[in-house]
């Protein structure tokens, strides 16, 4: 399987506009994907839109869409679209994202993460070749989709998938498994559930800085935003860090935000969160790799640097 190195855009701070110069760089310094997040800042596919133009040799991901935001047929519409634009090198990235997300931002019901990620890929699998979708899921009912521009080839799918069960479905039905928030030791034992030749891609935080101090203080800010969300502690408990991290949710459940920062050990925070010089970064890295992530996708953090600058920094060994 290719080496692949990519980067999540947009950058944070950096205009959507300005992203050009250095988008149309990444191939030379050696990246070869730019994928899109979609919370509650740009939608996932605007970015790769302005990317596909940008540089057309790299390939474009969504990590990822929410399978509940959008109805199938407009998540068909929408994946359709980028694939005209960067033919054979668009990767759609589905999943179930959060209560948070889908419920309280955007008046969606989360109910059966797993059966309406399911569904929603055996749709996709349908209807992006063309062909005319009249089904009764689990979850919902599609009758006499069928879409006026598919492409040939139609786009991967992917699924993000953080335990056995969704990991199974990911390598099984899907082109890979996206997965986020996991250290470079955590990558053999997600590999172990979809074996040797599914694509793996992950997120990897970076915070490319040697103020360790400042860096865990950041780290320590997303880590209880992220891991006290009930997907990412039960991963992490499935990980092996459940007694690690206990005091944390304990705090967070509390309602003591400060101290669920507090209580959260160094030596997870240098686990999730990659920091030191470009060049120990970029090493970082590569353990994922030399593990056994096919993709990484590094989310750089700010650290009052030039972004531009740091992404040079951080670009592969050639």
């Amino acid at each position: 399987m290719r080496s692949r190195w990519g980067l999540t855009i947009p950058l944070t701070g950096v205009p959507l506009p300005a992203h050009r110069e250095l988008v149309e760089r990444l191939p030379d310094l050696g990246y070869t994907d730019v994928w899109s997040a979609e919370t509650a800042g740009t939608d996932a596919f605007t970015p790769l839109v302005l990317a596909s133009q940008w540089a057309p040799s790299l390939r474009l991901g969504t990590a990822i869409v929410p399978v509940y935001t959008r109805g199938p047929g407009l998540l068909a519409m929408q994946a359709s679209t980028v694939a005209e634009l960067a033919p054979g090198r668009f990767v759609l990235g589905i999943g179930a994202s959060s209560p948070v997300i889908v419920e309280n931002w955007n008046a969606a019901s989360f109910e059966a993460p797993f059966a309406r990620t399911r569904d929603t890929l055996r749709f996709l699998r349908s209807a992006l070749t063309g062909e005319k979708v009249s089904e009764k899921y689990e979850t919902f009912s599609v009758g006499k989709f069928r879409l006026e521009r598919p492409v040939d080839p139609p786009p991967s799918v992917m699924v993000a998938a953080l335990r056995p069960g969704m990991l199974r479905l990911a390598a099984r039905e899907a082109d890979g498994a996206i997965t986020n928030w996991l250290a470079a030791s955590d990558v053999p034992r997600v590999r172990g559930e979809i074996g040797p030749d599914v694509e793996l891609a992950a997120r990897i935080f970076v915070c490319p800085t040697e103020d360790a101090a400042a860096a865990r203080g950041l780290g320590r800010m997303l880590i209880s935003s992220y891991l006290t969300v009930p997907v990412y502690a039960a991963f992490h408990e499935w990980l092996g860090r459940g007694e690690l991290l206990a005091p944390m949710h304990e705090a967070w459940a509390a309602g003591d935000r400060k101290k669920a920062n507090e209580v959260i050990p160094d030596s997870v925070v240098d686990e999730l969160v990659i920091h030191g010089s470009p060049e120990s970064c970029r090493e970082q890295v590569q353990s994922y790799v030399d593990n056994g992530l096919t993709t990484p996708v590094i989310a750089l953090l700010p650290t009052g640097g030039d972004p531009f600058d740091q992404v040079r920094a951080l670009a592969p060994r050639r």
